[in-house]
């Protein structure tokens, strides 16, 4: 699946998303990456918490990190820029071996993924042989290759059941971990790790705001801690928080989650007011429309995985991706 704009449909696309002062600046910039990805036979995959500019202007192909899975799989283009954190780019290559994955800018981590190792997974293993470890998408290459399945938030609660065991180790978002806990009758066996951004929301704070606004909508993303999701109104990954507005068409909504995506999700859905919280992931703002322009100029920088890592990870990408959602 390869998709390029054409550069009226990137300028038409950006109409009632940004100023039109700010799109007349970086319309030559855009242009300048579809050309690009022409050149290239490219396509730019953006998570839905890239800003506007990106996620509505550069975007071929967006979604949450189970869609951006599937949609790296599909993809039929030489070159995978990667508009996101790095281990979704490392994933995006693992699943497409002979394809060159690039990264606009290496520093864009997570702090969910680097809360957990290969050699933290063995040592978990040793103490409980007999649970399957069940590993969040948001994790390194190395630590896929040590799990027997990975997950989403999309997907979690089925890739658990899907297993047909008691119990799972479940890595490593302790808050994702504790609400699949709550939706299924297997033992869940958690990890210490957390996201940086949606650790930080509170009950407390989302009380506030139903007593600013009477009768708002709060939905909320699995990684927030518990007494976040016991206010919410709707619990669900980034694309069923984005299909449940489409959807509901609430009057009023707060989107508990990383700060860009009500940006993006605003503009199709005139008719809601969002309140934003505004909890932005310093990692995922590194990607910017100029360091995509760079990356595929420049062809940097290159995401490579060690073939047999690689190979390991790839199995339980791949079973993820066999599971019926």
């Amino acid at each position: 699946m390869s998709v390029t704009l054409t550069d009226t449909d990137v300028r038409a696309r950006l109409d009632g998303v940004l100023p039109d002062a700010e799109i007349a600046a970086i319309g030559p910039l855009l242009e300048e990456i579809e050309a690009l990805k022409r050149e290239r036979n490219a396509v730019v995959l953006a998570h839905n918490y890239m800003t506007p500019d990106i996620y509505h202007g550069v975007a071929d192909l967006k979604g949450d990190s189970l869609a951006l899975a599937r949609m790296a799989v599909e993809s039929d283009a030489d070159v995978i820029v990667m508009a996101g954190v790095h281990f979704m780019a490392e994933t995006a290559k693992i699943v497409n071996e002979a394809k060159t994955v690039l990264i606009p800018d290496l520093r864009a981590g997570c702090s969910l993924a680097e809360s957990i190792t290969g050699a933290d997974i063995r040592l978990l293993r040793e103490r409980y042989p007999d649970a399957p470890v069940v590993t969040y998408v948001n994790t390194s290459a190395e630590v896929k290759a040590e799990s027997d399945i990975c997950c989403t938030s999309s997907n979690a609660v089925q890739v658990v059941e899907s297993l047909g065991v008691d119990r799972v180790l479940f890595l490593p978002d302790q808050y994702l971990g504790r609400w699949v806990a709550t939706q299924t009758d297997v033992e869940i066996i958690l990890w210490e790790g957390s996201c940086e951004v949606h650790e930080r929301f509170t009950g407390e704070e989302l009380r506030g705001y139903r007593e600013m606004n009477p009768g708002i909508q709060i939905i909320a993303h699995p990684e927030c801690p518990p007494d976040v999701l016991a206010e919410a109104d709707f619990v669900g990954s980034t694309s069923g928080m984005i299909n449940w507005v489409k959807t509901k068409r609430p009057r009023q909504v707060v989107m508990v989650t990383e700060c860009s995506m009500s940006d993006n999700v605003a503009s199709e859905v005139p008719e809601t007011d969002f309140v934003r919280p505004c909890n932005l992931c310093p990692h995922m703002k590194r990607i910017t429309v100029e360091n995509i322009r760079d990356s595929l100029r420049d062809m940097k920088h290159e995401v490579v995985v060690d073939p047999e890592i690689a190979a390991r990870a790839r199995k339980a990408v791949e079973r993820m991706l066999e599971v019926e959602v």
